[in-house]
C-alpha cells in the first residue's frame, strides 16, 4: 500500500502553522465526513483524521517529517539539464535559476522565504563563486533583496517578473516546470494534485466537477463573444450578412 504525503493530501505546505492546519482539518472533514451526502467518502475522511492526528501534534509531526526527508528522492540539480557555463546565455540562465529557487521558497514559505547562498550554490549545483556577478546584478535591478545574515529573498518586483516573462522566455518556464518543488507549478495554474509518495493522483471529490464548470464558463463567454462579433459584421457590411 502506498504512504500518502499528509502535506501534499491537504494542500499545505511542509512549513504550515498549526493554525492552519486544523482550518483546513476543519473544512475537509466537513466535506469528506460520510454523513455529507454530497461529498461524503469515509476513506478519505480516516486518512484526513491520521493526517491531522499526525500532523497536529508536534512530536509526531517531527518525526514524520524525519521519515519523509529520509525516503524523499534525491533531486538533480539544475546544471544537470540548463547551461550556465555559456559566456552570456549561461550568465543569463544563472539569473532565471536563481530566481525560480528564490521563487519557489516565496511561494512554498512566504512568511520565510529566505534562501541561503549555500542552498542557492547547491540547488543550482554550480560554484557560489561565480554567482556574485548573477546576485549583484538581480539586487540592483530590484528582484532579489538580501538580509542583514546574507539570506536572499525574491521581492514583488521579482515574482511580477517571474510571473509575467515565464511564457515569453523558454528557460525560464523549463525551470518553473522541471525544476521545481512538488506542486508549485500546479498552484500556478489551478489546485495541486494530491499524490501519494510513490507519485500516484489521489482524486478528491468535487475538484473536477469544479474545473469543469469553470470551463464551461470560458465556454459559454467564448461563444457570446463570437455572437457579438459576427452581429457586428453584419450590421457594418450587410453584403457578408446576406452570404454575397
Amino acid at each position: 500500500m502506498n504512504k500518502i504525503d499528509y502535506y501534499e493530501f491537504l494542500q499545505i505546505s511542509p512549513h504550515a502553522e498549526p493554525d492552519t492546519i486544523h482550518r483546513v482539518y476543519r473544512f475537509l472533514a466537513a466535506r469528506f465526513h460520510p454523513d455529507n451526502p454530497q461529498s461524503g467518502n469515509a476513506e478519505l475522511f480516516s486518512t484526513l483524521t491520521a493526517a491531522y492526528e499526525v500532523l497536529s501534534d508536534p512530536a509526531r509531526r517531527a518525526a514524520y517529517d524525519r521519515e519523509c526527508a529520509r525516503e524523499a528522492p534525491q533531486k538533480l540539480p539544475l546544471s544537470s539539464s540548463i547551461d550556465f557555463l555559456d559566456t552570456l546565455e549561461g550568465e543569463t540562465n544563472r539569473r532565471l535559476a536563481v530566481l525560480a529557487v528564490l521563487y519557489y521558497r516565496r511561494r512554498e514559505n512566504p512568511t520565510k522565504p529566505e534562501v541561503s547562498l549555500y542552498e542557492i550554490e547547491a540547488r543550482m549545483g554550480f560554484p557560489r563563486d561565480y554567482l556574485d556577478f548573477t546576485t549583484w546584478y538581480l539586487l540592483k535591478k530590484g528582484y532579489i533583496s538580501r538580509a542583514d545574515n546574507s539570506d536572499f529573498t525574491l521581492t514583488v518586483q521579482g515574482v511580477d517578473y517571474v510571473e509575467t516573462q515565464r511564457v515569453n522566455i523558454p528557460v525560464l518556464n523549463k525551470l518553473l516546470t522541471d525544476g521545481s518543488e512538488p506542486g508549485v507549478p500546479a498552484a500556478m495554474n489551478g489546485p495541486a494534485p494530491v499524490r501519494s509518495r510513490s507519485g500516484n493522483v489521489i482524486t478528491l471529490p468535487g475538484v473536477a466537477l469544479v474545473e469543469e464548470r469553470r470551463t464551461g464558463v470560458r465556454d459559454r463567454r467564448a461563444n457570446a463573444h463570437d455572437r457579438r462579433a459576427a452581429g457586428q459584421i453584419r450590421r457594418t457590411n450587410p453584403r457578408l450578412a446576406a452570404g454575397d
